[in-house]
C-alpha cells in the first residue's frame, strides 16, 4: 500500500494515478485524548482499521493524484533520527572540502552516533523549501527514510524490520557551516518527506535501492543502499539502543556523495526505487 496525506490533512490511499480517500476509516474512538501520545495515531491505528480500509479501497471515491497537494505522510514524528554520515564516498567527499566539513574530520557512525532533528521541520514535497539564511550555503541530501511502525525499545538487528511500518523518501536539507548538525539540519522545511509511505511488504529489501536526485534536470546524487555502512536493520538497532522507537518516528539512513548547493527557485527532483518519484521546490525568495 501506499499512503499518503493530502488537502487539509486527509488520508489516502494511492491506486496508480488516484488516491482512495480512507479518512473516514479512522474513527473518531481512534483520535488520541489530552494528553497527546508520543507516536503519530494514523500509524499506530493503520493495522486495526485495516478492515474499513480495505472497505474504502471498494466503494470509495477516486481522486486524481495529480490535482492534489502532497503533505509529509507522516503528520506527526515523534523524533526524526539522522544518520550524519553513512556512505563511504559521501565521508570521503564531505573531508576533502571545506565547504562540508569546517574543519571537521569525518569518520562514520561508530565515531559520531546518531542526531535528532526537530520535527517542526516536516513538510511535504508539495510545500516549499526555505532557506534560512541568505549567505549560507544550504545543500540537498536525498536519503531512504524508514517509518516505524510499533514500540522498539533495545531490538537486535536480526528481526528489527518488523518494527518497520514502510518507507519513504527523504530530503536532509542542511545549512553548511560549524555548528552542530541538530542546529543546522532542523530549519524550518528543513526534512522534506513524501511523496507517500510505501508499506514494508512491498520492500522485500530496504538495503537494495536506487537512490538519486537531480536539480533542475541536472544529475547531482545517485548510488544505491547497499552502500549504506550502517544498513537499516544496524541503523534500528543502534538508535533504539538508546531511544524507545514510536510508531511513526522516522530515521533518515544518510546521503552518498554528490551533495551540492541549492539556490532560490531551484526544482528537486528525488527519486527511490519501489517508492517512486517527488519533486520538491526552493521557495523563489
Amino acid at each position: 500500500m501506499k499512503l499518503c496525506i493530502f488537502d487539509d490533512n486527509r488520508i489516502g490511499l494511492v491506486l496508480g494515478q488516484d488516491i482512495v480517500d480512507i479518512t473516514n476509516a479512522f474513527a473518531s474512538s481512534f483520535r488520541p485524548a489530552w494528553p497527546y501520545p508520543k507516536y503519530d495515531w494514523v500509524i499506530k491505528n493503520f493495522e486495526g482499521v485495516r478492515p474499513r480500509i480495505e472497505e474504502a479501497v471498494e466503494i470509495g471515491p477516486r481522486i486524481p493524484l495529480a490535482g492534489v497537494r502532497l503533505r509529509s505522510p507522516v503528520a506527526n514524528p515523534g523524533k526524526i533520527i539522522a544518520a550524519p554520515i553513512n556512505y563511504k564516498d559521501h565521508i570521503a567527499e564531505a573531508n576533502n572540502d571545506p565547504g562540508i566539513n569546517h574543519g571537521k574530520t569525518f569518520t562514520d557512525l561508530s565515531k559520531l552516533g546518531v542526531f535528532l532533528k526537530a520535527n517542526s521541520s516536516v513538510i511535504g514535497c508539495h510545500e516549499d523549501i526555505r532557506i534560512p539564511i541568505a549567505d549560507r550555503r544550504t545543500d540537498h541530501e536525498v536519503e531512504l527514510a524508514v517509518v516505524i511502525g510499533r514500540e522498539a525499545k533495545k531490538v537486535s538487528r536480526d528481526n528489527a524490520l518488523d518494527f518497520v511500518f514502510g518507507y519513504c523518501i527523504g530530503l536532509d536539507m542542511t545549512v553548511r557551516g560549524p555548528e552542530l548538525p541538530d542546529f543546522r539540519k532542523s530549519a524550518d522545511t528543513f526534512s522534506v518527506l513524501g511523496p507517500w509511505i510505501v508499506t514494508a511488504d512491498e520492500i522485500s529489501d530496504p538495503n537494495s535501492l536506487d537512490l538519486s536526485i537531480r536539480v533542475n534536470g541536472q544529475l547531482r546524487q545517485e548510488s544505491n543502499t547497499k552502500y549504506l555502512i550502517y544498513n537499516v536493520q544496524r541503523l534500528i538497532e543502534y538508535a533504539s539502543a538508546m531511544y524507545t522507537l514510536y510508531p511513526g518516528d522516522v530515521i533518515m539512513t544518510g546521503t552518498p556523495a554528490g551533495v551540492s548547493p541549492v539556490t532560490y527557485g531551484d526544482l528537486l527532483e528525488a527519486s527511490i526505487s519501489g517508492i517512486g518519484t517527488m519533486t520538491a521546490r526552493v521557495a523563489a525568495d
